[in-house]
C-alpha cells in the first residue's frame, strides 16, 4: 500500500511527524483524525498516488452549488455553536464534504488560519464560492463575538436568495421550452418544406404571393449565406458576452432590464427584497451603517442600483441620515423610503426592514404569477402568427394551383 509523510498536530499542541499507509490523501488525513491528530501536512512519498493534479482541475470544473454552500454553513454552524475549535471545525468540514472544490478550499482556509489569519481573510481568498457578503457577515460575527447567530442571519439569506432564483427559473422554463421548439419548427419549415412546394408552384407558372417570395428569400439567404450567418452570430454573442461582463455591460444591461414591461417590476422588487433583508441582517449584526452599504453596493446584485449607492454614501458621510439620500436614488420605492425614515425615527430600523422584506417577497410572488400568466397567451399569439405566415406562404398559391386545374 503507497504511503504518505504527514505533519499533524495533537491535542496538547504538539507537534508530531512521520509515515502513513493509506490510499489517497483523503484516507491519510482520514486515519489521522481517527487517531487525534489534526493533519497540517500530508505529501504523497514516491510512487503514492497523488491526486492533487486531478484535484486542481476539479477545483476550475466543478461548481459548488448553493444547496451545498447552505449545507456547509449550517454544518458550520451548529459545530461552532457546539464548541468546536475552530481548526477542529474545519478539519471535520473538509473531511465530511463530498465537493472535491469544495474539500480543497475548506483545506486551504484552515491552513491560513493555522498561520493566524482571521475568517475573514481566510475565505476571501476564495470569491466565487464565498460572496463579499458571506465574508463580511463572517467578519462582522468574529468582531461582535456572535458568530453563530450571524450564521444563523447568514443562512437565511442564502435560503431565500435560493428558493427566489429557483422560483424564477421555474416561471422561464415553460416558455423557454416553447420558443426553443418555435425555433426548431421555424427552421424546419423553412428549409424543408416550403423549398419543396415552391418548386411544385414555380414549375407551375404560378405568380407567388408576398409571404411565399419572403419564404423563398430567407431559404435562399439562409442556404447561401449560413457560414456568414453563423460567424456573425457567434462573434456577436462572444462580443455581448464579454461586454456584459465589463462594468458599463452590466449597468447598461440592468438598467434595459428594468424598463422592460413585465420583467422591470420583477427586478425591481426583488432587488428591494434583496437589500431590505440583507441591510436588516447587517444592522442587527451590529455592522456600521457605511459598511453595511458598501457591503450592499458589492451584493445588490444589480449594477444600477449599485451605481446609486456611491451617491449615497455620499450623503451619508455628510450626515444626513438613511431615508434622505435613498429619496434622491432612482429605484428605490417609496415604501422602502418611508419604513426606513420610520426606522430611524422609532430606533427599530432592523424590524422595519424586515417588514420591507416580506412585503416584497409576496409582491414578487404575486408578480411572478403574473408573468406566467401573461407569457401564456404572448407565446400563443406568437405560435398563431409563425404558423399563420407559414400557412399563408403554402396555401396562397396551392389556392391559385386549384383554380388553375379546374
Amino acid at each position: 500500500m503507497p504511503k504518505f509523510s504527514y505533519q499533524a498536530i495533537k491535542d496538547d499542541g504538539s507537534t508530531i511527524s512521520g509515515m502513513v499507509e493509506a490510499d489517497s490523501v483523503e484516507t491519510a488525513n482520514s486515519i489521522l483524525l481517527a487517531r487525534g491528530y489534526l493533519p497540517s501536512k500530508v505529501t504523497a512519498e514516491e510512487g503514492a498516488p497523488s491526486r492533487i493534479s486531478f484535484i486542481g482541475l476539479q477545483e476550475r470544473f466543478i461548481p459548488i452549488k448553493t444547496p451545498e454552500l447552505i449545507l456547509f454553513t449550517k454544518q458550520f454552524k451548529t459545530m461552532l455553536r457546539a464548541g468546536v475549535p475552530i481548526i477542529k471545525l474545519l478539519t471535520v468540514l473538509e473531511d465530511q464534504t463530498q465537493n472535491v472544490r469544495l474539500k480543497r478550499i475548506v483545506s486551504s482556509i484552515a491552513q491560513d488560519i493555522k498561520e493566524g489569519s482571521s475568517l475573514y481573510d481566510a475565505f476571501r481568498k476564495h470569491p466565487k464560492p464565498f460572496s463579499n457578503l458571506y465574508c463580511r457577515m463572517l467578519q462582522a460575527g468574529e468582531t461582535s463575538g456572535a458568530l453563530p447567530d450571524v450564521l444563523e442571519r447568514l443562512i437565511y439569506i442564502l435560503e431565500h436568495e435560493h428558493k427566489v432564483k429557483s422560483d424564477i427559473k421555474s416561471a422561464l422554463q415553460y416558455p423557454i421550452i416553447v420558443i426553443i421548439f418555435l425555433g426548431i419548427a421555424f427552421f424546419v419549415l423553412l428549409t424543408f418544406v416550403i423549398p419543396k412546394f415552391v418548386q411544385i408552384f414555380l414549375k407551375a407558372g404560378i405568380d407567388l404571393p408576398l409571404p411565399t417570395r419572403i419564404c423563398l428569400v430567407m431559404y435562399q439567404i439562409l442556404t447561401n449565406y449560413w457560414y456568414l450567418i453563423l460567424g456573425i452570430a457567434v462573434a456577436g454573442i462572444t462580443a455581448l458576452s464579454y461586454y456584459l461582463r465589463t462594468k458599463q455591460g452590466k449597468y447598461v444591461r440592468d438598467t434595459f432590464l428594468m424598463k422592460l414591461p413585465l420583467i422591470g417590476p420583477l427586478f425591481i422588487k426583488a432587488a428591494m427584497s434583496r437589500f431590505a433583508s440583507i441591510f436588516a441582517i447587517l444592522q442587527s449584526s451590529g455592522v456600521a451603517i457605511l459598511d453595511a452599504m458598501k457591503i450592499l453596493s458589492g451584493t445588490i446584485g444589480n449594477a444600477a442600483i449599485s451605481r446609486e449607492f456611491d451617491q449615497i454614501n455620499e450623503r451619508l458621510e455628510e450626515g444626513r441620515g438613511i431615508a434622505e439620500p435613498l429619496k434622491s436614488a432612482r429605484y428605490f420605492t417609496p415604501i422602502v423610503i418611508n419604513m426606513v425614515a420610520i426606522g430611524e425615527e422609532s430606533g427599530n430600523l432592523d424590524e422595519m426592514l424586515t417588514d420591507v422584506s416580506e412585503h416584497y417577497d409576496s409582491e414578487l410572488e404575486y408578480a411572478m404569477k403574473r408573468l406566467s400568466d401573461a407569457i401564456g397567451p404572448i407565446l400563443i399569439v406568437g405560435l398563431a402568427a409563425v404558423v399563420g405566415f407559414f400557412a399563408l406562404a403554402i396555401y396562397l398559391p396551392m389556392w391559385d394551383l386549384t383554380k388553375m386545374v379546374r
